[in-house]
């Protein structure tokens, strides 16, 4: 496993966070030997994705691969980790009285578009009013 000293970013997982989800995490056995990162080190490459909204490959690369970190993203969305990581924590709250039930999940997706990228007609295209129909429709609407 390669483990390299780094800088920790305000996204890095605590140790009481790490202790919750990591039994979630394992899909194999600790000493697999195609494990070649830390689990810890690919969930906080996560993190920090999810946390600035960067693309996959605008990942620091103290964090390793951005191919690596987007693969084991997909195998544990594949084995539905994050599915069993939310039941967890549904559970437990319920459990404390701190779950009324309305609330299942919160997604951050934001997507934004500039305000010129809608409408922009491509070189060539027919202006509406350029084509028979539209020239035929403008002249009946006098």
């Amino acid at each position: 496993m390669e483990t390299q000293a780094r800088k920790p970013y305000p996204s890095d997982v605590s140790d009481e966070e790490w202790a919750f989800v990591a039994p979630s995490l394992t899909l194999m056995t600790p000493n697999a030997p195609q494990r070649r990162y830390e689990l810890r080190e690919i969930f906080n490459a996560l993190r920090w994705i999810v946390r600035t909204g960067a693309p996959w490959r605008d990942l620091p690369a103290p964090y390793g691969k951005w191919q690596t970190v987007y693969s084991r993203f997909r195998r544990w969305r594949a084995a539905g980790m994050w599915d069993e990581i939310l039941r967890i924590l549904q559970w437990e709250a319920a459990c404390n009285d701190e779950q009324d039930g309305s609330l299942a999940m919160l997604d951050g997706t934001n997507v934004r578009g500039h305000q010129q990228a809608a409408g922009q007609r491509k070189k060539g295209a027919p202006t509406p009013h350029s084509t028979a129909a539209g020239a035929a429709g403008a002249a009946s609407c006098t």
